[in-house]
């Protein structure tokens, strides 16, 4: 199984605050939605309760420490580390399952995932979750795409894939 991350991420590591984006980009969110469609994907309890609803077409993998936690639908597993939400992914055989956040959970599985999708807004925010710092010794560049800002995406940005390197 390929393990990745996907994430939007400004110039100064910031990926949100408040439990929210700080930036509408309604390009990464079409990607977001177009790379993880069909898939597991694992997040932290907040940064699902930030969606408000399973996201469609997904199985999710919900990390929280809090034992007493339940969300009951059939598209929603709860676990209690990433490493049994990894295992979850691993026994459906999934061909890729995708880590979506938070703060945390990022850096807990940055060691441990094989790829990286990566929206880089090119800009940066005042936020309080930031994403992990990427070691380009770690990773290849296998792929970039750059866009300007248009009307409805206000900052300039690229989709970026990283694959570790063996």
């Amino acid at each position: 199984m390929i393990l990745s991350i996907i994430a939007a991420v400004a110039e100064n590591q910031v990926i949100g605050k408040n439990n929210d984006l700080v930036w509408h980009m309604p390009a990464d969110m079409k990607y977001f939605k177009e790379t993880t469609t069909g898939h597991f994907v694992i997040m932290g309890r907040k940064t699902f309760e930030s969606f408000g609803k399973p996201l469609k077409n997904r199985k999710h993998i919900i990390v929280t420490r809090n034992q007493n936690y339940e969300y009951l639908h059939p598209d929603v597993s709860i676990v209690h580390n990433l490493a049994d939400a990894i295992k979850i992914a691993e026994r459906d055989q999934q061909h890729e399952t995708f880590v979506l956040g938070g703060a945390e959970i990022y850096r807990q599985s940055i060691g441990l995932v094989d790829r990286l999708y990566i929206t880089e807004i090119k800009s940066s925010f005042d936020g309080d979750a930031y994403f992990p710092e990427i070691d380009k010794e770690k990773w290849n560049k296998v792929s970039q795409q750059e866009f300007l800002p248009d009307e409805k995406n206000k900052y300039p940005y690229a989709f970026v894939i990283y694959e570790r390197k063996k």
